[in-house]
């Protein structure tokens, strides 16, 4: 009978501590050791931003009595309050006020009605519903059981977007493309490009990839579910700057960082990005650092840019296209700054400068 053969590239164990010593190198244990401290990140960003949502300076707009005496004392009061959950505004009109919560300038508008009539809270929970939640809230224990308050809401989100999460969701899908696309480039070839010309190469293939991206979002947002109707071509290139963005900004990390830049993508974009973006709980509802943080990553200027042009006609994007365009630029800029730097030490090291 036939001695059974021994499959390729079996080998017999050696003992344990030799296996251990060659399965858990010091190499991997960095990296398990990197993993850890991304995943106890993961669960301190989410937590901390999400645990406790409290109203901090909601931009307010507030139409009282004709006598400025009224109205000061009202705006006053509401300033006032324990906490700040607001930051009011006095607006000379209903239809000045109806205005300014369509532009964003302020997220709601108070009517303040007469002695024994009911006031009025004008909102538009395709903003965010939970930031209109808690202004309801907060209105329910300045009015009192006594006072009653009506809710109108100017712009609420379309059937087809449930609780306005639509452009918080694209957004994120996008950005993990973004990344992704870079990580895999630099697995496939190397986190450091060789030369300019390969970097020119790597930001080409990232640009064409997110035009792509740009456009399979804005048909599934808009054609295939019906959430974010009515700007698809908007939509279309919103969403491809932010890929490439996140894309180009992941492979600068690279350039600079090697396979470490992977991580520090995932560190800004996953970690400290989604949580402070504005998504589940708009800016005004989380604590400081992630309220502070969110405008200035691509993830909090594409959900501005997305949810503004989706409902609000586009106002209130400026700063929100600066920062999407200057981690574009920067991300382009240091990465041929980098290859630049590597082929000129390459030569000196050659001896041909």
């Amino acid at each position: 009978m036939a001695e059974p053969s021994t499959p390729a590239g079996f080998r017999p164990s050696r003992g344990f501590r030799r296996e251990f010593r060659d399965a858990v190198t010091p190499r991997a244990s960095i990296l398990m050791l990197g993993v850890l401290i991304l995943e106890l990140a993961f669960v301190v960003s989410y937590i901390g931003a999400f645990h406790s949502p409290k109203p901090s300076r909601i931009p307010l707009a507030v139409v009282a009595p004709a006598q400025p005496q009224a109205r000061a004392a009202v705006v006053g009061k509401l300033n006032g309050l324990p906490g700040r959950p607001l930051s009011a505004r006095p607006a000379d009109s209903l239809s000045q006020a109806r205005g300014m919560v369509l532009d964003r300038s302020v997220q709601a508008a108070l009517v303040v009605g007469p002695a024994r009539g009911p006031d009025r809270l004008l909102v538009a929970s395709a903003g965010g519903p939970a930031g209109v939640q808690s202004l309801q809230s907060v209105f329910h224990k300045v009015n009192g059981p006594g006072r009653a308050l009506t809710v109108v809401d100017l712009r609420p989100p379309n059937p087809a977007d449930g609780r306005g999460l639509s452009s918080f969701y694209l957004v994120v899908g996008v950005i993990v493309g973004g990344y992704l696309a870079s990580a895999a480039l630099a697995m496939s070839y190397g986190a450091r490009p060789a030369n300019p010309h390969r970097t020119a190469i790597r930001l080409g293939a990232l640009a064409v990839l997110s035009v792509l991206s740009g456009l399979g979002g804005a048909i599934v947002a808009d054609s295939v579910f019906g959430a974010l109707t009515g700007h698809f071509w908007s939509l279309w290139w919103i969403a491809a700057l932010i890929t490439f963005a996140t894309a180009a900004a992941g492979m600068a990390f690279q350039v600079l960082l090697g396979s470490a830049g992977i991580a520090v993508s995932v560190l800004i974009f996953v970690v400290l990005g989604n949580p402070s973006a504005g998504g589940v709980y708009p800016a005004s509802l989380l604590p400081p650092f992630w309220r502070d943080l969110g405008p200035a990553l691509p993830n909090g200027a594409g959900v501005t840019l997305v949810r503004n042009y989706s409902y609000f006609g586009g106002h209130d994007t400026a700063t929100a296209w600066w920062v999407l365009s200057a981690w574009a630029v920067g991300g382009v800029l240091v990465g041929f700054a980098a290859s630049l730097l590597g082929k000129r030490r390459a030569a000196r090291a050659d001896g041909t400068t």
